[in-house]
């Protein structure tokens, strides 16, 4: 089977969408699956937290975007957490600029990706936390989108605005996205505020949400700062369980649906 790519985004920044981003990518290569990680923003924490020298790239996203290389060429490997990285570095803030006059400039990691989805059963794009020409090349790129939420009370503000990209993008490019489903993260399972944002978020989207919450966790939280994802830094953290059940979660949700399809 081809790749499934899953853009993970929000446009509203701190609600965990690296941490799921890298964490993610180790669970489901833990479980077999092959799986590349797409490191669209700027600041490149999806890429310094998977091990990868970002000041030492000879070629990344930034390059690929550009065409001046391919995926194939610019992808690195993560040893400790058995994934690839397109990696990115501080250059990737000036790809706005220099793709604003290009041909097709929203569908350059789309036409990219193409090359390398039959490498791949996941492709995770991890998305800017803004609306930025990168983070449409990331919903123009994957098949659906993982939300990360905070459950704080500015948190369906963020969901709401990203909602509203969404309709825009699935009218004039990309018919076929879909949101795979809401992820709550940080979350305080005795705080009031949490609760109440969760029971608005299961109105709202139903079973969309995922059944796994992540749980605020100090180990996975430091884990960054070793170059690791928090599955391998800790296994046995709450944090790091709660991210092999999401992946446990997200093979259900999309690996059946693929079987059917085939037949």
């Amino acid at each position: 089977m081809s790749a499934r790519v899953i853009a993970v985004a929000n446009q509203k920044g701190g609600v965990g969408k690296t941490t799921t981003v890298v964490n993610l990518a180790a669970g489901l290569a833990e479980r077999g699956r092959r799986v590349l990680i797409v490191d669209l923003d700027p600041q490149a924490n999806a890429t310094t937290g998977s091990g990868i020298d970002k000041s030492r790239l000879a070629a990344g996203i930034y390059q690929v975007l550009l065409g001046d290389a391919s995926v194939a060429e610019a992808r690195h490997e993560a040893k400790e957490g058995g994934y690839h990285v397109l990696p990115a570095n501080r250059e990737l803030g000036g790809a706005e600029v220099e793709l604003v006059n290009e041909l097709a400039r929203e569908a350059r990691l789309k036409n990219a990706l193409s090359e390398v989805l039959d490498d791949y059963d996941y492709v995770l794009i991890d998305c800017p936390p803004s609306l930025t020409l990168l983070t449409l090349n990331g919903l123009v790129a994957a098949d659906s989108v993982l939300v990360p939420v905070i459950c704080e009370y500015y948190a369906l503000e963020g969901i709401s605005d990203l909602m509203a990209t969404l309709r825009k993008v699935r009218i004039a490019i990309n018919p076929r996205i879909d949101i795979i489903g809401v992820l709550r993260t940080m979350f305080g399972a005795r705080n009031n505020l949490s609760q109440d944002v969760s029971a608005q978020l299961f109105s709202h989207f139903k079973d969309k949400v995922f059944e796994t919450v992540i749980p605020r966790n100090v180990r996975v939280a430091e884990a960054p700062s070793h170059g690791l994802p928090a599955i391998i830094y800790d296994r046995a953290a709450r944090g790091s369980q709660a991210y092999l059940a999401l992946a446990d979660e997200l093979i259900a949700r999309v690996e059946p649906a693929t079987l059917s399809a085939a037949h």
